[in-house]
């Protein structure tokens, strides 16, 4: 016991954004100091980790999405925000807790989880018990609308609305918050990865062109809108020929990719729209004037802000470094825990 002490004393606290993208992890009163994709190499057919100088995990795992050879897979254990390999993402969680530690094996950290506003009480303990096990000693939840609010500043302990709107790999968070508390949200999970998915039917449809994940989610970064742009671009995309079988590039244009996606950022309208109207009058009132803020990588997509604003008639504003929010969000909950504990769950009460 007093062993265990000790390496808690020397441990840092640590608050991870366990995104279905990518993993940030912030270190109390350090602030941000790991950022890597959520993806783990493994032997196909098995969940062991494959080995090479150390642990396939991050960066060096995503480089390898769609460029394997049969024996390893490249796998990203979270889907739509929650857990879909427990034992994998032990994994993923343990090479970020023990890198955040120099490689230590015997910290045990006490450690804050972001999950989705709309998991299970099921999924919340699969969360828990995948961080206890991976190495903390100490696990809580807090929920990604309310990190990625604190995170850009909002001023969620007041009795005003506050809206936030926060757009990952996996999924749309949209949350009004008041006194240090969500009032009203909604949890779609439909968000990036979806776009990713319609890039990727769409030059197959149109093209006969197979691409991969990671040259769709460049698509989307290089020449992807929301909204239509003052100058379109336009995008040399190399894939496979789907009936010649042989490689192949075509010209691809910003339009056709914004409609494209345009599905599923309909999706994510109707979400924000749904959560407008749950939300009380007097709260309401409050957002005419504060308007919604926009968080998550998807808030890099152009003219995102443009098109909220259009359909909602409400102020919308990218929040600076929209892709760290949440992970600052844990930080600022780390530093000033004697104040923001209410905002943070043990994820064990019943359903």
């Amino acid at each position: 016991m007093i062993f265990d002490h000790i390496l808690g004393l020397l441990s840092k606290d640590l608050g991870i954004d366990l995104g279905t993208a990518n993993t940030i992890v912030c270190a109390r009163g350090e602030g941000i100091i790991l950022s890597e994709p959520s993806v783990v190499a493994v032997r196909k057919g098995t969940n062991r980790v494959w080995m090479d100088d150390g642990p396939v995990v991050g960066e060096r795992a995503k480089q390898m999405i769609g460029r394997t050879p049969g024996s390893i897979e490249a796998i990203r254990p979270l889907k739509n925000g929650v857990i879909a390999d427990f034992e994998i993402t032990e994994a993923l969680l343990s090479y970020f807790i023990r890198k955040a530690h120099g490689g230590s094996r015997l910290i045990r950290p006490r450690v804050i989880v972001a999950v989705p506003s709309g998991i299970t009480t099921v999924e919340k303990r699969a969360v828990i018990n995948s961080a206890e096990r991976a190495g903390a000693r100490e696990v809580r939840l807090i929920r990604e609308p309310m990190a990625a609010a604190i995170g850009v500043g909002l001023p969620i302990t007041e009795p005003k609305g506050s809206m936030i709107v926060d757009i990952g790999g996996g999924t749309a968070e949209v949350a009004v918050i008041s006194l240090s508390d969500i009032v009203v949200s909604s949890s779609l999970r439909i968000a990036g990865d979806e776009m990713n998915d319609a890039i990727v039917k769409h030059m197959k449809e149109v093209y006969n062109l197979q691409i991969g994940e990671q040259t769709a989610e460049r698509v989307k970064i290089q020449i992807g809108s929301a909204y239509p742009l003052e100058e379109e671009l336009c995008q040399e995309v190399r894939g496979m020929d789907t009936l010649g079988g042989l490689p192949r590039s075509v010209n691809v244009r910003s339009e056709e990719i914004r409609e494209a996606m345009r599905n599923t950022m309909e999706q994510i309208v109707r979400g924000i729209r749904s959560t407008l109207e749950r939300t009380p009058p007097e709260l309401a009132a409050d957002l005419i004037e504060s308007g919604i803020t926009l968080a998550g990588g998807g808030a890099l997509l152009r003219g995102l802000d443009r098109m909220l604003a259009r359909e909602t008639g409400l102020p919308v504003r990218r929040a600076d470094d929209p892709l760290t929010a949440v992970a600052r969000g844990t930080g600022v909950v780390l530093d000033q825990i004697d104040t923001l504990w209410p905002v943070l769950e043990d994820g064990r009460e019943s359903a």
